[in-house]
């Protein structure tokens, strides 16, 4: 069996993103909502291994935040947030790597800092990638669009899938078994016995724009994908109870 672990918007160098102990300086947040986090998910990477893949599918770090000020951030030093996605992504102990550039506001307008992170890493980077094991292909893209409305959050993923048959007809794209999204911080997927697309949940605890402008339930955690020998994969969700980010009432 073939084991490749999804990850993606780590947001590092964000107060809530993923963040390894000792990374930490805004400790009371750190050790109420980031640190439940760490040690959820350093918990189940453990209990996942052997892990031959890791791909990162995006916002491995959460950049500069010039649009609040940068309050929402540890640091907004890149190089010093690549540092904390390397030690975050390293913990897999993958045998590959590969990331895939994720939103530019995050992750470098005149830049691209996962570049950076994937030559720290020894990983392949690309904007949009095929990836095959066991004749089994994977298709990662950071980007797809968002929905308000739960009944909604299907129909961009879908849409990719179809694009991807579409492209595959005209010789232009692999035909993808398995296509993998991010972005939204929310867990949805679909398909059939040909296709399966999914969106990936996210490795980041709430943000000072997600409370005040964003609607919706997010999910926290990442993907496994098993291939096994005879052609066949299963793709699963691992997630975290996220009740210990629920808000508590004033009373007055």
């Amino acid at each position: 069996m073939y084991r490749c672990v999804v990850i993606a918007d780590l947001h590092s160098g964000h107060k809530g993103g993923l963040t390894p102990p000792g990374r930490n300086i805004d400790s009371k947040f750190y050790e109420y909502t980031s640190r439940i986090l760490w040690d959820w998910y350093a918990k189940t990477i453990d209990e996942l291994q052997p892990i031959d893949l890791t791909i990162c599918n995006g916002d491995a770090i959460d950049g500069k935040g010039e649009r609040d000020g940068g309050i929402d951030q540890i640091t907004t030093d890149r190089l010093e947030q690549c540092a904390i996605a390397e030690e975050a992504i390293r913990y897999t102990k993958a045998k590959k790597y590969i990331l895939i550039r994720g939103t530019k506001y995050h992750v470098g307008k005149d830049e691209n800092w996962e570049d950076v992170l994937a030559d720290r890493l020894g990983a392949v980077v690309g904007n949009h990638l095929w990836i095959e094991h066991g004749g089994i292909i994977i298709d990662c893209k950071h980007r797809v669009s968002s929905s308000i409305i739960p009944h909604g959050r299907h129909t961009a993923p879908a849409r990719e899938a179809l694009w991807n048959t579409l492209h595959h007809e005209k010789g232009l794209q692999p035909n993808a078994n398995i296509l993998i999204r991010s972005h939204v911080h929310y867990y949805v997927h679909s398909g059939d016995a040909g296709k399966y697309v999914v969106t990936t949940p996210c490795l980041q605890v709430g943000s000072d724009y997600g409370d005040r402008i964003c609607t919706g339930t997010i999910d926290l955690g990442f993907l496994v994908i098993d291939i096994d020998d005879q052609g066949g994969y299963t793709c699963r969700p691992k997630l975290i109870d996220m009740a210990f980010t629920a808000p508590q009432i004033l009373h007055v």
